[in-house]
Formats: C-alpha cells, structure tokens, sequence
C-alpha cells in the first residue's frame, strides 16, 4: 500500500513538515478491525467506504488476529460456495499482499490488560476488545470498524472511529 499524499482539515490528520513543495504531508494512520478490512476483498455494502479510507491511509495497522479472521470468513463462503476456489485464491494472496504493507500489532500484556477492561466495561467479544486495545496500543488516528458495539467502545476508549454503514 503506497502512502497517499492528500490535504484534508488537521482535526482528522496529522501534518508533518516536509520538503513537499512548501506544503505539509499529512498523514493519516489507520487502524482496521476485521469487520471492516473484510470487505476489501468481499463486495458487499460498506466496500466503497473501506477502499476510500484506504486510499486516504498513509499508514495501515491491523491487529494478528485480523488475518485469520478474515481468511475465515474468506473460507466459509468457499465452503458455502459463494466464492470460486479462484476467488478465494486471489482474494487471500490480495489479503497477504496487502499485510506485507501493514504494521500487524501483536497481543502483549498492555493489549491484554487493555482488552480485560473493555470487556468488563462493554458488551464486547473477546476478539473486538482485543482488536480496539491493539489499536490504542498503536495510538492510531483513526479506528475502522463495522460493528456498531466495537465502535462504541473504541469511542468511549478515546479512539476517533469511522464506522462502516452495512
């Protein structure tokens, strides 16, 4: 994933002084929790939304439990035999290919710490808490999500959230 070069107010960004033409870079580190980076490689309805906050993205986290989350979902719609054994094929290298560009945030005793809060504060499963806690681990400028109850959490968590419409 190329970092973008983009102008958009600083409430949403960070600027950061360069040799950029006398402009600032602005850049915008994102964090995708599964529910929503899924639908980067399954068409369905918020995947306009995803691919914009994309494109836009200078920097791309996810957390390591993003992964076989989505081959998951990747893999029961094979079995379910929505997508072609080709689809799932070129859907997954685009899911590794796509990693090898991203910071993959792991599980430590800070994320774990943080995620055993989230869960005794929120109605969250065990996977969203760690997703939001490997996020505030990572001090993202923007956390992506399409579950509504996740959403709320990363907020009351601190984190600015862009929720996916579904």
């Amino acid at each position: 994933m190329e970092a973008a070069r983009f102008e958009v107010g600083l409430s949403r960004c960070i600027a950061q002084q360069g040799d950029f033409g006398g402009k600032a870079e602005v850049t915008l580190n994102v964090f995708f929790d599964s529910s929503a980076l899924a639908k980067r490689y399954i068409e369905e309805k918020g995947s306009d939304q995803v691919q914009a906050i994309l494109s836009s993205a200078s920097a791309l986290a996810v957390s390591v439990i993003c992964i076989p989350e989505i081959l998951s979902a990747l893999c029961r719609r094979r079995r379910e035999r929505k997508v072609s054994t080709e689809e799932y094929r070129n859907a997954k290298a685009s899911v590794l290919s796509d990693i090898d560009d991203a910071t993959v945030i792991g599980i430590n005793e800070e994320v774990i710490a943080q995620a055993v809060a989230l869960l005794e504060q929120f109605p969250l499963r065990s996977a969203d808490a760690l997703h939001v806690a490997c996020a505030s681990e990572w001090s993202t400028d923007l956390f992506v999500s399409a579950d509504d109850r996740q959403c709320a959490a990363a907020r009351a968590h601190g984190l600015r959230v862009e929720a996916i419409r579904v």
